[in-house]
């Protein structure tokens, strides 16, 4: 068992909303450089720069989690997240089908830019990803999980995209394991408001959208990881997240 500080939240280039700085070479060089030992890649509807970020993280001995930060039909946004990269794919073909239809403008939204580990582009998105998916937030912590993933809602203390924002609550049915926070600070009033949160992991994680906004070594999570290897820390992190291994 070891303290990982991590960042379970971040934002590349893919992303219309991110900075073109937010290259995944940049990202893993950034998370590096604060300390972190664990980083999960979670763009907006899609998972296609999880390849080059997988190898970016490697080259500066970060362990990387491939992810999702998908947007629901009910516009709630929810952390997918996969303990391996093929599952994270694989997932992310599926949400594809899922997709509005309608393209991309990156002279309003900015540009959705697919990169490899070297910070070349190798290509860009042409459907808009920030729009909702036809995937309701019942299927699709069922769908990440059918893929092998752990599913929570994310940053449930902003208004934009919060489950509380969105539902007035974050549904105790719903049978979530795991919540994140994008303010730390906020924790003792969501948990005062809602207290079935006291009985659910709590993730405090950036949404960074701009380099300097990824999260200093503050918050971690203590993960088994013996014998180790970096595919053993992915996995047993997700389960945790699962509620296999709180």
């Amino acid at each position: 068992m070891s303290r990982y500080f991590y960042d379970l939240h971040l934002h590349s280039c893919l992303s219309p909303c991110g900075d073109d700085d937010m290259t995944p070479a940049n990202i893993a060089g950034m998370a590096a450089l604060k300390g972190l030992g664990i980083v999960a890649l979670t763009d907006h509807n899609s998972t296609k720069n999880c390849p080059a970020f997988f190898k970016a993280c490697r080259a500066q001995g970060i362990i990387p989690v491939a992810g999702m930060e998908l947007t629901t039909s009910e516009d709630v946004h929810l952390v997918c997240l996969f303990p391996d990269l093929d599952s994270a794919m694989a997932f992310g073909d599926e949400v594809e089908s899922r997709r509005s239809p309608m393209k991309n403008r990156p002279e309003i939204f900015g540009r959705q830019i697919i990169m490899d580990h070297e910070d070349g582009v190798i290509g860009e998105e042409e459907k808009m990803l920030l729009f909702a998916t036809d995937i309701s937030l019942e299927e699709g912590k069922e769908l990440c999980e059918s893929f092998g993933g752990a599913a929570y809602p994310a940053h449930i203390d902003r208004e934009s995209n919060g489950i509380v924002a969105v539902l007035g609550e974050v549904p105790e049915e719903s049978h979530y394991y795991a919540y994140e926070l994008n303010d730390g600070g906020s924790a003792e009033e969501y948990k005062g408001r809602f207290p079935h949160l006291s009985e659910m992991i709590q993730l405090v994680s950036s949404d960074a959208h701009y380099l300097w906004d990824i999260s200093e070594a503050e918050n971690f999570i203590e993960i088994p990881d013996e014998p180790y290897s970096s595919d053993l820390v992915r996995r047993n992190l997700i389960d945790i997240i699962k509620g296999a291994k709180a």
